[in-house]
């Protein structure tokens, strides 16, 4: 029987949680660790036999991990853990702030190349299977446009930026698109439509005692990269309606490709998801892709890697004789 492959799990909010629970329906993968900054005593996996560690014992244990799937926010955390620990281990993580993945990139694939690994960065459904989406959709069609729409969901990355700022003590972001948008980019019109009328953003906030709310509202509908650009709503709720109302964490979206081919007929593509826990499916491509980084590792590949650049058969853990007998 071949060796199981040995994950490790960097923090553990809700995405490392999902994790937990994606690695258990993989007989071929074995999680070895939790790794937190939190105290080790303060942390429960879902199962109790599974051991946690602070992260720095990660320190000297790059050669009983095969591969560790970082499960922190990108406001802050994977900027700065991902380079550092892509130095010693294989890595997967799930970087989503669009514009400054280039930069991330460059980063995670100097430490990676000095560390003789391989680093998989962006990964779960946008970026990660939308981007192979948009991917798919300019390289058939060529002449067109492409959208994507994102919700109704609630959004980790944004949900993680909102609960950074100061004064709030906890909130949750939902991305809303417009309907009237997602059937212009159905009707094959080809319409430009600006990121302002794709979406709105809707954030729920519970403030620390004492905390200016106009000052909170004013730092999250002018923050770069996650408000500035939509029109954004800021409600402020109490901590009992917070729970009630938003511990669910659905989202979804949509990759619309409208382009012609011939002589001008008129053909789109569009892939959908819709998702009943956001970061359990994150969680589930982040394991789908630790698969495949060990295997390009073990291939003698080094650096950093982006779901754009590695093959769908290396996710599965099946043969590439089976998958062609099965799914071609």
């Amino acid at each position: 029987m071949t060796t199981p492959i040995r994950v490790g799990i960097v923090g553990y909010g809700n995405l490392g949680r999902g994790a937990e629970v994606a690695l258990t329906r993989c007989p071929d993968m074995q999680l070895v660790g939790i790794f937190s900054r939190r105290d080790p005593s303060t942390v429960k996996p879902l199962n109790p036999e599974v051991p946690v560690h602070l992260l720095s014992a990660l320190d000297g244990m790059r050669d009983t991990i095969d591969v560790l799937l970082l499960c922190g926010g990108s406001k802050s955390d994977l900027p700065e853990q991902a380079p550092k620990l892509a130095r010693h281990f294989n890595t997967v993580d799930s970087y989503d702030t669009h514009n400054r993945i280039p930069g991330y990139f460059e980063a995670v694939n100097t430490a990676a190349r000095e560390g003789d690994r391989l680093a998989v960065i962006s990964v779960g459904w946008d970026p990660g299977l939308f981007s192979l989406y948009r991917l798919f959709g300019e390289a058939v069609l060529p002449e067109g446009e492409t959208y994507t729409f994102w919700g109704k969901g609630l959004s980790q990355g944004h949900s993680d930026a909102v609960r950074r700022v100061p004064g709030v003590k906890a909130g949750v972001q939902y991305t809303l698109p417009s309907e009237a948008a997602m059937e212009r980019a159905r009707s094959g019109s080809l319409p430009t439509l600006t990121t302002r009328e794709k979406h709105t953003r809707e954030c729920h906030v519970v403030l620390e005692v004492g905390a200016d709310p106009k000052e909170v509202e004013r730092a999250i509908v002018t923050m770069p990269d996650y408000f500035a650009d939509y029109d954004t709503t800021v409600h402020f709720i109490s901590e009992e309606a917070l729970v009630r109302d938003h511990s669910a964490m659905p989202h979804g979206g949509f990759v619309i490709r409208s382009g012609r081919s011939g002589d001008g007929n008129s053909q789109v593509m569009e892939s959908s998801l819709k998702l009943q826990s956001n970061p359990e499916f994150t969680a589930s491509v982040l394991v789908a892709y630790a698969r495949a980084a060990v295997r390009l590792h073990r291939q003698g590949e080094r650096g950093a890697r982006s779901v754009l650049d590695i093959a769908p058969g290396l996710l599965s853990p099946k043969s590439a004789a089976q998958l062609r007998k099965e799914l071609l």
